[in-house]
């Protein structure tokens, strides 16, 4: 006797194919149930620290301003609003607790400018540095040098190789880089609507841990979440020249891919690049999510632009945190290993709070003029 599955043939196995797809997330519930969450672990898989739990009493701050600290702020590379904000985050706080700093340096995104940079910065002898590694392996004998001298290593995101918390440098503090990345990709879904579509991917091709959690997350929140929306091309970009690099990346996708409705950028700035391949190609259909609140993307979702939505760091704060953990190390306090700040989803309904929120200040006039206020 034939059973139900030969009888109906191949509707049976189509419909038993249906029903085997994976249910697409919603989006907004997903977003929603972000809120607060750390999603990212540390860099040698350390849990994650709440930045609420760092804290100087004022007697501790007292100490610490009759010493007469000096400091250094190392960057990888400076001039994007993401970096302003840290240094303006340590500056604030390192003032408050009368620490002098004594050089912010810019390294272009170049591993041997930044190892000549700390060379420079070790000829005035800083109690501390604060710094970002462009390359974990190919800046580590200059920072080792650092740590060798006494001088006490806060970083930011990125550790080098073969550095070990509480005994070659005080703490790594970062954003919950996968949970923005996660929330990018739910954004990407909520932009697209229940139909998906094809997207491309531009990560940044380089071994530098934040960045690489973020692809991570994006691709896994995507492929887990949504199978309807289907990631059909992929990039990755070296720099410096990153809104260059991704412009070209873009372009090349678009070419390729004409079907593409949706670029996922690694950060803000590759992301200016993509929405001037976007431009280029005449796609302003395109929807464009990204980690990073910085101007140019944030007037694109003022404006109602490509740019639809994406995960903020918290870089102020998290300046703050980095200064303040230098004072834990100052004061011979115990510090945690990894410290981290939750992921902001941001889209054009919550922009002005948002910015405020990242920066600790006004939203910028051209942000207001985008916004039509």
């Amino acid at each position: 006797m034939m059973n139900r599955c030969t009888l109906l043939g191949g509707a049976a196995l189509l419909a038993l194919t249906f029903d085997a797809q994976p249910a697409a997330a919603d989006p907004a519930e997903a977003l929603a149930a972000l809120q607060g969450q750390v999603l990212s672990t540390g860099p040698n898989g350390e849990a994650p620290t709440a930045a609420s739990d760092v804290t100087l009493i004022d007697a501790e701050i007292e100490e610490i301003r009759s010493m007469g600290a000096t400091a250094a702020i190392v960057l990888h590379y400076g001039g994007n609003d993401w970096s302003r904000a840290q240094v303006a985050g340590l500056q604030d706080q390192f003032a408050k607790m009368g620490i002098e700093v004594i050089a912010v340096t810019d390294a272009g995104f170049k591993p041997e400018t930044q190892v000549a940079n700390l060379e420079t910065v070790m000829a005035q002898s800083p109690d501390i540095i604060v710094s970002i590694p462009t390359d974990p392996v190919a800046t580590a004998a200059a920072y080792r040098a650092a740590a060798d001298a006494g001088t006490h290593l806060v970083f930011m995101d990125n550790v080098p190789q073969g550095f070990v918390a509480g005994t070659d440098y005080v703490s790594s503090v970062s954003a919950d880089n996968y949970g923005n990345g996660v929330a990018a990709a739910h954004l990407m879904a909520q932009a697209l609507g229940e139909d998906g579509g094809e997207i491309g991917v531009i990560f940044h091709a380089a071994d530098f841990f934040v960045t690489r959690q973020r692809y991570d997350a994006f691709k896994a929140t995507i492929e887990e979440n949504y199978p309807d929306i289907r990631i059909v091309a992929e990039q990755g970009i070296g720099g410096p020249d990153f809104a260059g690099d991704a412009d070209r990346a873009a372009s090349a996708m678009l070419t390729s891919n004409p079907g593409i409705e949706g670029i996922w950028a690694v950060w803000d700035v590759p992301a200016e690049g993509v929405l001037s391949a976007i431009r280029a190609a005449g796609r302003e259909d395109i929807v464009v999510t990204t980690i990073d609140l910085g101007e140019n993307v944030a007037i694109s979702m003022a404006q109602g632009g490509p740019v639809y939505g994406l995960g903020a760091q918290r870089p102020f704060d998290q300046g703050v945190t980095e200064a303040m953990l230098a004072g834990y190390a100052l004061l011979g306090k115990d510090a945690p290993a990894f410290v981290a700040l939750p992921a902001l989803p941001v889209t054009r309904d919550n922009l002005l709070e948002a910015w405020e929120t990242v920066y600790h200040a006004p939203p910028t006039e051209n942000i207001m003029a985008a916004l039509g206020q």
